[in-house]
């Protein structure tokens, strides 16, 4: 009599769902980002996402684990334009750094290929506490604190949190409820103006 073969642990893929390796793991990133920009992250599944990339569920949680650390690897390859922000814009003169912010933040947001994942990130935050939670963790530790550790003043990180809140409104107002005239008012006008308040944030007594 043959041994029978060894029991496949629960929620782990066979051999043949990952030898397909990287390819099949982006295309879980790319079917993931779709699902949470098109349902927001309440109404996104790891089912829903395992079947928009033509994959078993077990294969989502073998890579990524919980629909939390789906949503997190999705923010970091969505977002990395601005969590992987230029050396030059946190190591220049820090009397220029509002406007280097100031242009970085919104130039981004400008930018139609990444603005989409931009504001299904930005719309998943607002509405459910765990997605806002992996969206600030992540802001937080990749963007802020670099920022906050060039600042030589008393409550850097604050200061950092306060321009960072500055971007995030003109963003929220200009590209995701889109109030007029700040939605089609030339970029350059708005910088001329944020630019200032946010390097008073940073620097100011």
């Amino acid at each position: 009599m043959t041994d029978a073969a060894p029991r496949r642990g629960r929620g782990r893929p066979t051999r043949t769902q990952t030898e397909s390796g990287p390819a099949t793991r982006d295309r879980i990133l790319e079917a993931a980002r779709e699902e949470f920009s098109e349902r927001g992250y309440e109404k996104t599944s790891v089912r829903g996402i395992a079947k928009s990339a033509g994959v078993d569920s077990a294969l989502v949680h073998h890579y990524f684990g919980t629909k939390e650390q789906v949503f997190e690897a999705a923010i970091e390859v969505a977002f990395a334009p601005a969590l992987g922000a230029p050396e030059t814009l946190v190591e220049g003169p820090v009397d220029g750094v509002g406007e280097r912010l100031t242009r970085f933040v919104l130039g981004i947001w400008e930018n139609p290929t990444s603005r989409t994942p931009l504001l299904a990130i930005v719309r998943s935050a607002v509405n459910n506490d765990t997605a806002a939670a992996v969206f600030r963790r992540l802001v937080a530790a990749q963007l802020l604190r670099r920022i906050a550790g060039r600042l030589e003043v008393p409550d850097a990180e604050l200061r950092a949190e306060l321009a960072a809140a500055q971007l995030v409104g003109v963003a929220m107002l200009r590209y995701v409820i889109k109030v007029e005239p700040l939605a089609s008012v030339d970029l350059e006008r708005i910088v001329a103006r944020v630019a200032p308040v946010v390097q008073g944030h940073l620097t100011n007594p």
